[in-house]
């Protein structure tokens, strides 16, 4: 009887063990199986990712000398030429980004060096390729080039100039914020740390719509990011091209105010735009941490507001400081898709989150600008009262070498602060009626 029951536990044992085996092996074949079909997909359809900032790390790490690294590795970032392939990005949105605290002063200078040290990257690196067109980016894809697109981040860049937006578009420029951190004389910003150009109820000024107009004549994409939401509803309800939101999340998942509340979105779909969302950690949980399941809980709840095929994925890397646990950088985009098939999202819905609303969204903003191929460009000018620029020079010549001392007494006198000729005159009236 003993012998029989140790017999009888032996074989429950072995059964358990095998059934472990078994269980352990399907869950083995079923990642496996998942992996390969993330791989697939992403072979057929690989990411366009909205938002980078790579050239500013490479500004702050090594002030954009190129010789001194190497973008097949580098380390302190998240971003370089192995771990894109790795994540399958085949087109990267650079951005051309400068702090807004160069407004008034050289931000249009610091964005040209920007925009130097990406042209230089596609020119030094044979895996890198910049492309201005939707033709030129899917043409890349044929050559298994990485394609690279300039966006601007922040309309401080083009100092309320409409010839440097244009110069800018000339140089390869594709898309631009209108604001970042700062307001601009004709654009709010979501943000309310700093206190230049307030306004009362006038988030996009007769300028502004300008700047809008122009860069739908001229085919660049109009980029909410970092707007407030009063100057991305104008926007919406003036611009007659699709715009975007490069890397913003759901209001409704993570209230932070650079995310897009549900009313928002819904006019983005009316528009036929595109949000394309952050992973910044505090846009995705509200805190400094979060995973893969957070981040995908935005993508389920746009889907649910507007639909997958408004939706897009612009990562913030380099521009932001943590990123979701098993997101740490862009090699690892196949995870996150991985989690959204686990989710039920179907491989049409993917492949248009990966690359194909994207591409719908630069093509129909070629097709306004084609639209729009005989207008001339606008002469549209922002008062010099709302610049309030110091450094904007005035059209006369510097002043002359030993200018000061040879200039007459009646000449000196025009320049005086009409406060320092009122004391004058009080002292000689005074001085006057002493005598008397």
């Amino acid at each position: 009887m003993f012998s029989a029951k140790c017999a009888f536990s032996s074989i429950c044992l072995q059964t358990l063990m095998n059934l472990l085996l078994l269980s352990s092996l399907c869950h083995f074949i079923c990642g496996y199986s998942e992996r390969e079909r993330v791989h697939n997909l992403m072979s057929r359809y690989p990411l366009i990712d909205g938002h980078n900032d790579l050239p500013l790390k490479l500004r702050i790490l090594q002030n954009n000398r190129l010789s001194k690294v190497d973008l097949h590795n580098i380390s302190k970032v998240a971003t370089d030429i192995h771990r894109l392939r790795a994540g399958r990005v085949q087109t990267q949105m650079f951005s051309v980004y400068v702090m807004c605290g160069a407004q008034e002063k050289d931000a249009v200078r610091l964005t040209l060096e920007q925009i130097d040290v990406v042209k230089r990257m596609c020119s030094e690196y044979e895996d890198f390729e910049l492309v201005t067109s939707s033709q030129e980016l899917r043409k890349s894809e044929t050559k298994h080039k990485i394609a690279c697109l300039m966006s601007i981040e922040g309309g401080h860049s083009i100092d309320s100039s409409l010839p440097a937006l244009r110069m800018f578009y000339q140089l390869g420029v594709r898309s631009m914020a209108l604001t970042h951190t700062c307001n601009t004389p004709w654009a709010e910003s979501s943000s309310n740390l700093y206190g230049v150009y307030q306004r009362q109820n006038n988030s996009l000024t007769y300028f502004g719509k300008a700047v809008v107009e122009e860069m739908n004549r001229l085919g660049m994409i109009v980029d909410l990011s970092h707007t407030s939401w009063d100057t991305a509803l104008a926007v919406l309800n003036h611009s007659i091209a699709p715009v975007i939101f490069s890397h913003s999340s759901s209001y409704s998942i993570c209230n932070h105010e650079r995310n897009v509340p549900d009313w928002l979105l819904r006019e983005l779909k009316k528009n036929r735009g595109l949000i394309m969302v952050n992973l910044y950690s505090k846009f995705i949980s509200c805190r400094d941490k979060a995973n893969i399941s957070h981040v995908a809980d935005h993508f389920d709840h746009i889907k649910k507001v507007i639909g997958a095929q408004s939706i897009g994925i612009g990562g913030d890397y380099e521009g932001a400081v943590s990123f979701p646990h098993g997101l740490e950088d862009v090699s690892k985009y196949p995870a996150l898709i991985q989690e959204l098939l686990q989710r039920n999202w179907t491989e049409t819905e993917l492949a248009d989150v990966l690359r194909r609303n994207f591409l719908r969204v630069f093509e129909d903003v070629e097709r306004v600008r084609n639209q729009q191929s005989s207008n001339p460009p606008s002469e549209a000018q922002i008062p010099v009262e709302e610049v309030q620029n110091p450094c904007r020079l005035v059209l006369r010549p510097p002043r002359q070498r030993g200018q000061l001392s040879h200039q007459s007494p009646s000449s000196r006198g025009e320049h005086r602060p009409p406060g320092l000729l009122l004391l004058a005159s009080v002292l000689l009236l005074s001085i006057i009626i002493l005598t008397e």
